[in-house]
């Protein structure tokens, strides 16, 4: 078993307590839609290039709401269940799945107030700071300034660079890292540098 798969699990666990109406950090999505979303990224590959492709996003739409139409319970089987044998997402799970079910589960824990980071474990930390520095560089692409991650430990790493403009430090963990650099706001992250340049790091798109 994998990181990616024990996460899965998780994930449902939380699905199953919370119900199929409960609010996400995904805009408009309850965690019936968030499923249907998973289900259909593992298992529509006529569906999931509209996930990224913006003229392709209708059919996409369309394919997840009728698989959101199905029984809650029927929904959290698909998304325990996994990838199925003819999916590449099958063979690659652990890989292309840890990021997916991480974010994803934070998705729903932190829709409501009170919610508060987990204490994963050491088995994370090495994973998720390698996806953070990914991710990170993503997200920082277009930034106007300098922008540097730090994670504590001496981990740093600069994603973006811009001569001769100013800087702006990002410090969190690995798992509130990688929650930021696909778009999150919900999260424990410190920005440090000018004012100006801060605040046009926050005004950032960023995600996939």
């Amino acid at each position: 078993m994998s990181l990616a798969h024990d996460e899965r699990l998780a994930l449902v666990a939380t699905m199953t307590s919370v119900g199929p109406e409960a609010p996400t950090l995904c805009a408009g999505w309850t965690t019936r839609d968030l499923a249907a979303h998973l289900i259909l990224r593992e298992r529509r590959l006529d569906a999931a290039p509209g996930i990224l492709v913006a003229p392709l996003a209708g059919h996409t739409a369309r394919v997840q709401a009728g698989i959101a139409a199905r029984p809650y319970p029927e929904l959290l089987k698909l998304v325990r269940t996994g990838p199925p044998a003819w999916s590449p997402l099958r063979w690659f799970d652990a890989q292309a799945n840890l990021g997916e079910m991480f974010v994803h589960h934070e998705d729903v824990r932190r829709a409501g107030a009170g919610w508060e980071p987990r204490d994963l474990g050491a088995d994370w930390d090495g994973p998720l700071w390698s996806l953070a520095k990914r991710m990170t560089r993503m997200a920082f692409r277009r930034a106007p300034c300098t922008v540097v991650v730090e994670a504590g430990e001496g981990r740093r790493v600069i994603p973006r660079q811009v001569a001769g403009a100013d800087q702006v430090t990002v410090v969190g963990t690995p798992p509130e890292l990688v929650l930021y650099g696909f778009g999150r706001d919900a999260v424990r992250v410190a920005l440090d540098g000018p004012d100006r340049a801060v605040a046009a790091v926050r005004a950032l798109t960023r995600g996939v």
